[in-house]
């Protein structure tokens, strides 16, 4: 009886733990959707374009954006951080480097940029 109750118990935890992770990382891509969107926090579409997905008025200055769902998230970040580090020539400013992104708000943009296929 203990061990069956031990058991229900560490499933619900379990359960709970895996819903509340799942809904915090949906309100990351809102958030990173909102901040590629708007011209006042990434202003990303200024820039981008993204594969399968809407983006109203994107600039063509910067790559399409295209599988980045199987990009490391880790890349991402420092891509979007400062992306001299890989690409000394790069015309993307650097986001977080120059302080115009936190990393709450670089997280959250990878996490939307991952949703892209």
């Amino acid at each position: 009886m203990k061990l069956t109750k031990s058991i229900l118990v560490i499933s619900s935890l379990i359960v709970f733990s895996t819903s509340w992770l799942l809904a915090n990382e949906m309100d990351m891509v809102k958030q990173g959707k909102k901040i590629f969107m708007t011209k006042g926090l990434g202003n990303c579409l200024a820039c981008h374009d993204i594969q399968g997905k809407e983006v109203n008025g994107p600039g063509s200055m910067g790559p399409k954006l295209q599988y980045l769902s199987a990009w490391p998230k880790e890349e991402i970040y420092n891509k979007i951080y400062d992306p001299y580090t890989t690409n000394p020539i790069s015309a993307m400013p650097a986001f977080g480097k120059n302080g115009w992104l936190s990393n709450e708000e670089i997280n959250a943009l990878v996490a939307y940029l991952q949703t892209i296929k």
